[in-house]
C-alpha cells in the first residue's frame, strides 16, 4: 500500500494508450504539474508490462486507457495488481457504464476519470489515488450510485448503524488495504478484521468490495 505523500514528492507516472497522440497529449498537459512525473510510457499492455519488469518497477501510478486491443485496461489493471501491488492504477476512459467501473474496482483499480476532465481534475485524480484514496469523475460516482444493488428509496435516511472501529476500517477497506494490513495498523488480529469485515458485508448489504465503496460514496465516506 502507498506510504502517505509528502506536499513536495514527485509522482512517477506510467502512461498506457494504444493512441501515440492520447499519450503525447497527456504528457503536455501534465507537464507544468510540479509533482508529476511521466517516467514512462507504453502503446499496449504487453509493453507496459514489459516496462515495469526491465524498467520502471518503482512507477507509483499507472494512468491505464480502457479500451486497447489484445489486452483491455481492465486487464492490464489485474496484471498489475498481481505483480505490483504497490503501483495505483487509474483508468481514463470515454464510457463510464457500470458493469465497466463495476469491472475496474473488482480489478484493483483506484480511480476513474473520463477523458473529457480538464487538467486540474486528472492532476487531482492522480494525487488522491497516489495517497491511497479512490478517486472518481463525478458522472462515474453518480454512475455508481444510481446502480446500487439497494434502490436509495428503501434506504434508510441515515447510514446503517455501524461501531466506530468497523466505520475505521471501512474506510480502510475502500483504500485497498489487506486485512493484514489494516490488522497491523489497527494492533488487532486478523481474525477481527475479518470478523469486523463480515460485520460490515452484512450491515451494508454488500455482496462485494464493490458494494462497499459505493456505500462509502452514498454516505460520503470516501471521495
Amino acid at each position: 500500500m502507498s506510504e502517505p505523500l509528502s506536499e513536495d514528492e514527485v509522482i512517477s507516472l506510467l502512461l498506457v494508450d494504444d493512441h501515440p497522440v492520447v499519450v503525447e497529449g497527456l504528457k503536455s498537459m501534465l507537464r507544468p504539474e510540479a509533482r508529476l512525473r511521466v517516467a514512462a510510457q507504453a502503446y499496449s499492455g504487453a509493453e507496459a508490462l514489459h516496462l515495469l519488469a526491465t524498467h520502471w518497477p518503482n512507477i507509483q501510478v499507472a494512468v491505464l486507457d480502457l479500451n486497447m486491443p489484445e489486452m483491455s485496461g481492465i486487464e492490464l489493471a489485474r496484471t498489475i495488481r498481481t505483480q505490483w501491488p504497490s503501483i495505483r492504477v487509474l483508468i481514463l476512459s470515454m464510457f463510464h457504464d457500470h458493469a465497466t467501473v463495476a469491472e475496474m474496482l473488482e480489478a484493483g483499480g483506484s480511480g476513474y476519470v473520463l477523458k473529457t476532465a480538464t487538467r486540474a481534475e486528472l492532476t487531482e485524480a492522480i494525487l488522491q489515488v497516489a495517497a491511497g484514496r479512490n478517486y472518481f469523475s463525478q458522472d462515474v460516482a453518480a454512475t455508481l450510485l444510481q446502480n446500487l444493488h439497494i434502490p436509495a428509496a428503501l434506504e434508510a435516511n441515515r447510514p446503517a448503524d455501524l461501531t466506530n472501529r468497523e466505520r475505521e476500517i471501512l474506510g480502510l477497506i475502500a483504500q485497498e488495504y489487506s486485512n493484514q494490513a489494516i490488522a497491523e495498523m489497527l494492533f488487532i488480529s486478523e481474525r477481527t478484521v475479518e470478523t469486523h469485515r463480515r460485520n460490515l458485508f452484512t450491515k451494508t448489504n454488500s455482496k462485494s468490495v464493490v458494494g462497499l465503496i459505493q456505500y462509502a460514496l452514498r454516505h460520503k465516506l470516501i471521495s
